[in-house]
């Protein structure tokens, strides 16, 4: 299990008057909540403790990954990969019992500008038809190995058009088309899904002037979603304060289609950062409209992408990494002390969950 829990763990997304349930006519809540077992050091012991920890908070299990391009390129099995380094950790999280869903990076989750760091490492691209094919091995692999709920395919796509090169854009959108239209040929009935940049779709990010834009473009783009990712962090989007996200943040996006969503990765950070003045009380603040919004929005789940704070300087991190910016992102500390906004996350998880 060592090698599949480190290979996740590389991927490095309780003020009593705020721990109130969102408010729901129906007195239930329509989605699942959950966290990715990312740890706040990179050491199989912590990727443990975090499993095991935030599975108490939880009814459900999110797992973010790279593409492992350099293996790939390598000439190693993607087959291989999967069972050697995601099978296990895959069913800790779900022996429980709970949902998985399983978002797959293929590009740069840092910096949706270039491509993902291997790849670029290597002189490599996207673009390239044989690194494309070895997307769809991998892609195929983990669907029929790991089996997930969910399988998340491309990430924060529209993010990915505003800032990278118009050709690797396209390129995710050849590859993971391809790539979905396999699996269904192939039998799976996985949902497949995309996640887009909720702040981007508002029109918020980067250099947007504050008018909503939607998502139009990546629902023709990627027809085969059967659930749409949600991807926000309001904090670094110009909200000073989690009151002001309008209610319909999420709800508008879909723009009247009745296409379920899932928040796959989000938070806001209980700490000040570089142009960012924040608080644990804000935190637990931002937990409780986030629960609104997904109410509102009648949301099939929501992830907070990590459960701990991530201790910074135990990452190898390159010089100028923006990861700093989301390392206190977690409802309990490096060292697992809880903070306000976990009181919260359970008053809300304590509410009766609709079956659908």
């Amino acid at each position: 299990m060592r090698s599949s829990i480190l290979a996740l763990a590389m991927v490095a997304g309780c003020a009593s008057s705020h721990a109130e349930a969102p408010a729901s006519a129906s007195g239930s809540r329509t989605f699942r909540m959950g966290f990715s077992p990312i740890p706040p050091r990179l050491s199989t012991a912590e990727v443990l403790r975090t499993a095991d920890e935030m599975s108490r908070h939880a009814d459900a299990a999110l797992m973010v990954l790279d593409i492992p391009w350099t293996a790939l390129l390598a000439d190693t099995s993607a087959a291989l990969l999967v069972r050697r380094d995601q099978l296990q950790l895959a069913q800790l999280l779900r022996q429980r019992g709970v949902p998985l869903v399983v978002q797959l990076e293929p590009a740069n989750g840092l910096d949706r500008g270039t491509e993902a760091a291997a790849l670029v490492a290597l002189g490599r691209s996207i673009t390239e038809p044989a690194v494309q094919r070895l997307y769809r091995d991998y892609v195929a692999a983990f669907d029929s190995i790991v089996r997930p709920d969910y399988l998340i395919v491309a990430v924060e796509t529209n993010l990915i058009r505003a800032a990278s090169k118009p050709a690797v854009y396209a390129a995710l959108v050849t590859m993971s088309n391809a790539a979905a239209a396999e699996r269904r040929a192939a039998g799976s009935t996985t949902k497949l899904m995309v996640s887009v940049q909720v702040d981007v779709a508002w029109g918020r990010l980067p250099g947007g002037n504050g008018s909503f834009v939607g998502i139009a473009r990546d629902r023709a783009d990627f027809p085969f979603v059967d659930v749409l990712g949600l991807s926000s962090y309001p904090y670094l989007a110009g909200f000073k304060a989690p009151e002001e996200i309008p209610l319909d943040y999420y709800a508008r996006v879909a723009d009247g289609a009745s296409l379920p969503m899932i928040v796959t990765e989000g938070g806001w950070t209980s700490g000040s950062v570089t142009g960012v003045t924040s608080s644990p009380e804000l935190q637990a603040r931002y937990i409780r409209r986030q629960m609104q919004l997904a109410d509102a929005a009648k949301l099939l789940g929501v992830f907070q992408i990590t459960y701990t704070d991530l201790d910074v300087a135990s990452f190898n991190l390159p010089p100028g990494s923006i990861l700093p910016l989301f390392a206190q992102l977690g409802l309990v500390d490096a060292s697992y002390r809880p903070k306000a906004a976990l009181a919260v996350w359970d008053s809300v998880r304590a509410v009766p969950l609709m079956r659908r």
